[in-house]
């Protein structure tokens, strides 16, 4: 007896090997039958149309954010599928909702939510500037003149750890170059680079404000003074693992490295 053919149609539509994969794993996680799903798809159009998004500019608007959402998650190396990756977007947009609502949505607290993005992401994605300048009504432009113009803002992803490495006059005569070195070698990137893992991003700078401390690399918020080449490792390893230890000497001086002056742009 011969057996029956796999049906490969979806109401007359030939569907592809992944299509009907996808069209399986739908059914499974949402326990619709192939009718169900189609009559909800057309629900979907239907509200789609009745808002007028399948006309311009929201359309456009729409297909806009889509690719942005796309080259997201491209620029964090976590590569997905387009319907995941705006379900991502539509997350991460509505956490930005959030930081403006928590200001009123208003305009002059536009550094504040900025760095509120940033303090979140670590930088500042495309996407979450173009719904800042939709909810704000504030142009682009003006946006990223200003997130270009602050050395604390990013235009490129950054890693969940901030390392800067001092290398002005006073420490620089202490060996910070060595200090950077060392940095690079356990990190496995150069300096204004961000690891594979998206856990370090590293970065020289001409000052920090505490030469007293020199030589001096920062973690975060967190001053590492007088340092050695040889406990550089122990201090990053400590970081990748979740935890922050500190020596003895550290620990005597965090409270100096506090009183600080915060450090200049240069």
């Amino acid at each position: 007896m011969a057996k029956g053919k796999t049906k490969s149609h979806f109401v007359g539509v030939r569907l592809t090997e992944e299509q009907k994969k996808a069209l399986y794993t739908l059914q499974k996680t949402s326990d619709l039958s192939k009718t169900d799903i189609l009559l909800r798809g057309l629900e979907i159009l239907s509200e789609y149309y009745a808002l007028g998004l399948d006309q311009p500019p929201l359309n456009e608007e729409l297909k806009k954010l889509e690719e942005e959402a796309i080259k997201h998650l491209y620029a964090l190396k976590q590569i997905k599928r387009r319907e995941e990756s705006v379900k991502h977007m539509i997350q991460e947009l509505r956490e930005i909702d959030e930081i403006i609502d928590d200001y009123d949505g208003e305009k002059s607290a536009l550094i504040q939510i900025l760095l509120k993005i940033q303090e979140k992401n670590h930088w500042l994605p495309k996407p979450a500037l173009l719904w800042v300048s939709e909810r704000l009504n504030i142009p682009m432009s003006q946006i990223l003149h200003i997130a270009t113009f602050y050395k604390s803002f990013s235009l490129e992803p950054r890693g969940e750890h901030l390392v800067r490495v001092c290398l002005g006059t006073a420490c620089h005569v202490r060996n910070g170059p060595k200090i950077l070195e060392a940095a690079e070698q356990y990190l496995g990137i150069r300096s204004g680079e961000t690891t594979p893992d998206m856990k370090f991003t590293l970065e020289s700078v001409n000052c920090l404000g505490c030469c007293a401390l020199g030589p001096v690399m920062i973690v975060d918020n967190e001053y590492h003074g007088k340092l050695t080449s040889s406990q550089v490792s122990d201090i990053l390893s400590n970081y990748r693992i979740g935890e922050l230890t500190m020596t003895k000497e550290q620990q005597k001086l965090a409270p100096i490295a506090l009183k600080q002056p915060p450090a200049r742009p240069m």
